[in-house]
C-alpha cells in the first residue's frame, strides 16, 4: 500500500509555525532570463522521491538556470498530483532541470543527483514510500544514456550495496500544479520541517559519507 507520509508531516508541521519567524533560503545559481537567452541550454529529467527536495537540490548548482517540478514514466496525459501518488499511474515524481552546458556537464549534474538520493532504496524515499517516490534517471539520448551508465558505476564502486535507480528513456514530462513549485521557497518553514522530520539528509550522508557533500 502507497503512504504519502509528506501530508502527515506537513499536518504536524502547521501545529508549531509561528507568525513571525524569518527564515532564509539560498536559491543558488537560477539564472536570469537574459542569461539563459544568451547561451544555448540543455536539459536533464531526475526521479528522486520528493520533487519539492530534489528541486531545491538542483537550484544550488551552479550552471543550473531553472528546475521544474512534475510527472513522467507513466502513460496517464495530464496527471495531477492525487493520481500520481494514490493511483496506479506509472508516474514518478520527478523535476526538469535546465544547466548550461559551458558551465555544467551533463555527467556532473548525474553524479550530484546520485549523491542527493538514496539510491540503494527501490521502494520510495525516505519516509515517501509507493511507486510514484521511486528514483530514475530519464534520459533524452545515447549520450545521456552513456553518462548516466558511468555515473551508476562511477557511484557503484563507492558502496557496498547495490544501486537499484535505473536508466530509463524520457517520455512526456507533465509539470506539476503551480502550488508545488518553488514550495522550499513559498512555505520554507513547512518545507524545512517535512525535511527534517523525513530523514532525507540523514539518510544521504549514512549512504553516502563524505562523498554526499560533492
Amino acid at each position: 500500500m502507497r503512504t504519502n507520509r509528506r501530508s502527515v508531516v506537513l499536518t504536524a508541521a502547521a501545529a508549531v509555525v509561528t507568525v513571525g519567524v524569518g527564515i532564509g533560503v539560498s536559491v543558488g545559481a537560477a539564472q536570469d532570463a537574459s542569461e539563459a537567452q544568451a547561451s544555448p541550454t540543455a536539459t536533464a529529467i531526475y526521479a528522486g522521491g520528493c520533487f519539492w527536495c530534489v528541486e531545491a537540490d538542483f537550484e544550488k548548482v551552479d550552471g543550473v538556470v531553472d528546475v521544474v517540478s512534475g510527472y513522467t514514466g507513466g502513460a496517464l496525459e495530464n496527471p495531477t498530483y492525487e493520481q500520481v501518488t494514490y493511483d496506479d499511474t506509472g508516474h514518478l515524481e520527478a523535476v526538469r532541470v535546465t544547466f548550461d552546458p559551458d558551465r555544467i556537464s551533463y555527467r556532473a549534474l548525474t553524479d550530484y543527483f546520485l549523491r542527493h538520493i538514496d539510491p540503494l532504496d527501490d521502494g520510495g524515499q525516505f519516509c515517501d514510500r509507493g511507486a510514484s517516490y521511486k528514483t530514475a534517471i530519464f534520459v533524452i539520448d545515447d549520450a545521456q544514456r552513456q553518462d548516466a551508465l558511468a555515473s551508476l558505476a562511477a557511484g557503484q564502486a563507492l558502496l557496498s550495496e547495490p544501486i537499484v535507480t535505473p536508466v530509463r528513456a524520457a517520455s512526456a514530462f507533465w509539470p506539476a500544479e503551480d502550488y508545488h513549485q518553488d514550495y522550499y521557497k513559498k512555505k520554507p518553514v513547512r518545507y524545512r520541517f517535512y525535511r527534517t522530520r523525513c530523514g532525507r539528509d540523514r539518510r544521504v550522508k549514512a549512504v553516502w559519507g563524505d562523498a554526499s557533500t560533492k
